[in-house]
């Protein structure tokens, strides 16, 4: 019981420290602050059994047998997402300052511009939706 205390009087501490203003002298301070809180939280879980010291006691059953087909199927469900999130940052990474600079010349084009931007995302959206529909199969 006394572990939470500390933890919350450490957490609370630090954040205090943290809210003041940031100058050059209390910056050691905030930071400081910040490696207090990551202790502080860090022991908690880790040493203190966190919050499975209070949940109940359950048993998970693993419903995969480990068979090849399975195992080729997550590797694939990982491709596609993989990929398609790669693709999706080179689509992004060249339409978006791009589309930074239509916006910057003419402000009438920002819904054109944000299209284009946001058919990039849609191709790392539909990866992640082939592999939830894989992962479904197994």
């Amino acid at each position: 019981m006394l572990l939470p205390i500390i933890a919350i009087v450490f957490v609370a501490a630090s954040i205090m420290l943290m809210k003041k203003g940031v100058t050059k002298d209390n910056a050691r301070t905030r930071v400081l602050a910040q490696v207090m809180m990551f202790v502080c939280v860090f022991t908690f879980l880790v040493v203190g059994g966190g919050v499975s010291a209070f949940a109940e006691e359950t048993t998970i059953t693993n419903t995969f047998d480990g068979s090849l087909a399975q195992g080729l199927g997550f590797i694939a469900a990982a491709v596609a997402t993989g990929c398609s999130s790669l693709g999706a940052g080179i689509a992004v990474g060249s339409a978006a300052p791009a589309a930074i600079g239509a916006i910057s010349e003419n402000s009438d084009n920002f819904g054109k511009a944000m299209i284009f931007v946001a058919l990039g995302e849609g191709v790392a959206i539909y990866g992640l939706l082939i592999s939830i529909l894989i992962i479904n199969q197994l």
